[in-house]
């Protein structure tokens, strides 16, 4: 609450992003989420979790005046794909769909029980748009591409050449050397630091991902 304050007070601008499922979607999490909305007389998700509305009410009762509308965002994968760090880090091309709708802040109840309906209907049609896309292919409404942006990629290729440089000017060095032990003690640490990197991505996936939301594992615990 006291950084939701803070937050009203901030003097430039700002995007605040709030994931109101709270976790990743998992086959167990969206089964037990469905049973909390059947104990709750509340309609069934199909590709969604219940979202949990005491942070987004909150947000909204606290932002009030400073934000001036919510951006709901609804992102696809073409080809089913499941995107990951790993898949990037290997060079994977990914394309994917996004639907972004506007709702000004102004129209969002100020009653938390209400505000809460409302985020209830919102992913309702999110539920909606989700399965729309899986039949057609595309999201409706107006379609838009943005262009290309070479300078992004240059801007990248700029930094990376400078924050790189110094370990490749290093590993020219050691392999210049002409020495077995350093060379082989150079491939063994650039071996242990891409074995350990792609390790702690791992850990990212979803299905390693954490347990919240899962109240079959705390029953276990």
């Amino acid at each position: 609450m006291e950084g939701l304050k803070r937050l009203a007070d901030y003097p430039e601008y700002m995007w605040f992003l709030l994931y109101c499922e709270g976790t990743r979607f998992t086959e167990t999490k969206h089964r037990i989420s469905m049973e909390v909305a059947e104990s709750k007389g509340l309609p069934k998700l199909k590709h969604h979790l219940l979202p949990r509305t005491k942070g987004f009410t909150t947000a909204v009762q606290c932002l009030r005046g400073t934000v001036s509308a919510v951006y709901d965002v609804t992102l696809n994968f073409r080809g089913n794909k499941n995107p990951s760090l790993l898949g990037i880090l290997y060079g994977k091309k990914y394309e994917a769909d996004m639907c972004v709708r506007r709702f000004p802040l102004e129209d969002i109840p100020l009653d938390e029980k209400e505000a809460a309906k409302w985020l209830h209907t919102l992913y309702q049609e999110k539920d909606a748009l989700q399965e729309k896309y899986n039949q057609e292919g595309l999201f409706p409404g107006q379609q838009f591409k943005p262009p290309r942006r070479p300078w992004t990629l240059l801007n990248f290729l700029f930094w990376a050449a400078v924050l790189l440089s110094p370990l490749f000017k290093f590993g020219f060095g050691i392999f210049a050397s002409g020495s077995p032990l350093l060379i082989l003690a150079f491939l063994c640490f650039v071996g242990a630091v891409s074995f350990g990197g792609r390790r702690l991505i791992g850990v990212t996936e979803i299905e390693k991902g954490s347990s919240y939301g899962n109240q079959e594992f705390k029953k276990k615990k």
